[in-house]
């Protein structure tokens, strides 16, 4: 049986691990950045067939950081600690975007919240409800997910959302959520339950300072458009 290919069968130079070290990892493809992550290969399968199979099998990178525990650990080579190792990778990148970079939060910019949270929520199937939570200087707490699915009064129940403001200590919050249909423009519904979540905030002294929908590459943002205060629509 004749012996299969690895990574060290190549060049020296042309492994990904000494052309990242040498050239950057902006050098890499795709699939050479996945084999670094996922370290080896197994017998009759090297680390790059597996990270090329990986691309392949789910069509994009994108794809890819989307995927489940148990969809990654589906291709041969990849058990779930690798699988583990491949999320944490992706959430790292998505987290570095939402570090601030200044220590004052601007709460009259509603495009730095934009910028700040829309890589882990901009492209979701299905609507993502998010809390902003900051102190009593404005600086930022966390950013925690409330919900996942249809936004509405049943899933963003007030007590969900200001248990976790309640909890952190936060003086205020932010509302985020995504559209999925790329409209960010605030349905019914948005309206309905920012104005409950408003009233709920300043019975229990945590303000609502802004709502924001996210969309593909656009928001809306209640505060910016002074609809904190309005009428339900007749």
């Amino acid at each position: 049986m004749p012996k299969s290919f690895t990574v060290r069968d190549l060049p020296k130079t042309e492994r990904p691990r000494e052309r990242l070290i040498k050239l950057g990892p902006e050098a890499l493809s795709s699939q050479e950045l996945l084999a670094l992550i996922i370290g080896r290969g197994i017998p009759g399968k090297s680390v790059l067939n597996i990270s090329q199979e990986m691309i392949s099998r789910f069509g994009s990178l994108k794809n890819v950081s989307e995927a489940t525990i148990s969809q990654l650990s589906e291709i041969k080579g990849i058990n779930s600690a690798k699988a583990a190792q491949i999320k944490a990778c992706f959430e790292i990148g998505k987290r570095q975007d939402l570090e601030l970079t200044n220590k004052k939060f601007n709460l009259i910019n509603p495009e730095k919240i934009f910028k700040m949270i829309r890589v882990s929520i901009k492209d979701k199937a299905k609507e993502q409800f998010n809390l902003v939570l900051l102190d009593s200087r404005n600086k930022l707490i966390s950013i925690n997910n409330i919900s996942v699915g249809i936004l509405d009064a049943n899933i963003a129940h007030p007590r969900e959302i200001f248990k976790d403001a309640i909890n952190h200590n936060a003086a205020s919050v932010v509302l985020v959520h995504n559209h999925p249909s790329g409209d960010p423009k605030p349905s019914r519904e948005d309206k309905k339950l920012t104005k409950q979540l408003m009233e709920a905030g300043k019975i229990m002294g945590i303000e609502v300072v802004d709502h924001i929908i996210v969309a593909s590459n656009s928001f809306f943002s209640f505060k910016d458009k002074k609809c904190i205060i309005f009428s339900e629509d007749k």
